[in-house]
């Protein structure tokens, strides 16, 4: 097997996988060193979505993808392009992995995974139980919902997930989503924030110890962050920015007041190295053992 495999985003050129992934490559021993970015804007059509997908099934040579921000946008109007979509996929509604099988064109949600291996890294097993700390998820995208999805499953659960979003649309959806699942009621808030002051104020009324997300998109696709300026964080609160690369104000904001509230502070470097080589052993077949991950992320992290 020969060809290549290729990138779906906003920006694609800027990533860190255009030096990681010959690496990774060579690691894995891949059938190829190539990396194609398909860039699209973030108001792409549903025509821009199904070119792009009909090129990737039609070409011998294009053996599957990574989608970063399309992920929703893409399933909405393609998915009936796909010969098979994972349960993840199907009920979420988003389309982050694009793979090939005897001539078939699969689609796999993978956020899922990646938030809860990215996650599970860094917050203890009994955090939520043992500090009575909520939950604020910054976006009800493709990656707030797989983080809300991994979060309302997990064995330590929190007792208050709150979700924001500046759509409507998008907060429908995903109350939908928990709805198909069967998520316990009362667990998920959807709350509209048109007003920067109602982030805020959420904010202010959180617990200590409080995970806080940004899965907005807002500084890495677009400037910006979707907490305003001068709002405070809860003490000792677990600050993740899903973002490792871009203008990242929703980082700084967090650092600037790293020492005063005590704050664990992650960025999304691991979030990005879980994505990619869940996404590449898909695509390729390759049985993800803890040791191969563990070389993968040396390389990664040599770049």
């Amino acid at each position: 097997m020969t060809g290549h495999m290729g990138f779906v985003g906003v920006s694609t050129s800027g990533s860190s996988i255009r030096t990681i992934f010959p690496r990774w490559a060579e690691i894995l021993d891949l059938p190829t060193r190539t990396l194609i970015g398909h860039d699209l804007p973030l108001d792409a059509t549903a025509a821009d979505y199904r070119a792009l997908v009909e090129t990737i099934r039609d070409d011998p040579d294009h053996l599957g993808a990574l989608v970063t921000t399309h992920k929703m946008g893409l399933f909405e109007a393609a998915s009936d392009l796909f010969d098979e979509l994972d349960s993840f996929s199907t009920l979420c509604g988003e389309i982050s992995s694009i793979s090939k099988r005897d001539g078939r064109l699969l689609g796999h949600a993978k956020d899922p995974i990646t938030a809860g291996l990215a996650a599970s890294e860094f917050l203890p097993p009994d955090h939520f139980a043992a500090s009575g700390a909520s939950v604020l998820i910054l976006g009800a995208g493709g990656a707030g919902t797989a983080l809300s999805w991994y979060l309302s499953e997990r064995a330590d659960r929190p007792g208050s997930i709150i979700v924001t979003d500046t759509s409507q649309s998008r907060l429908d959806h995903l109350r939908d989503v928990h709805s198909r699942r069967g998520t316990p009621e009362g667990l998920l808030r959807y709350v509209l924030t048109s007003d920067p002051d109602v982030t805020r104020s959420i904010l202010a009324t959180l617990p200590a110890a409080s995970l806080v997300v940004n899965a907005s998109g807002l500084g890495k696709d677009r400037p910006g962050s979707p907490v305003p300026d001068g709002a405070a964080f809860p003490t000792g609160a677990y600050v993740w920015e899903f973002n490792y690369r871009g203008s990242l104000e929703f980082l700084a904001q967090a650092r600037e007041q790293h020492a005063s509230a005590g704050l664990i502070i992650v960025d999304g470097w691991r979030y990005f190295i879980h994505g990619w080589s869940q996404v590449i052993a898909e695509v390729f077949s390759v049985e993800l053992t803890d040791e191969l991950l563990d070389r993968l992320t040396a390389a990664a992290e040599a770049r």
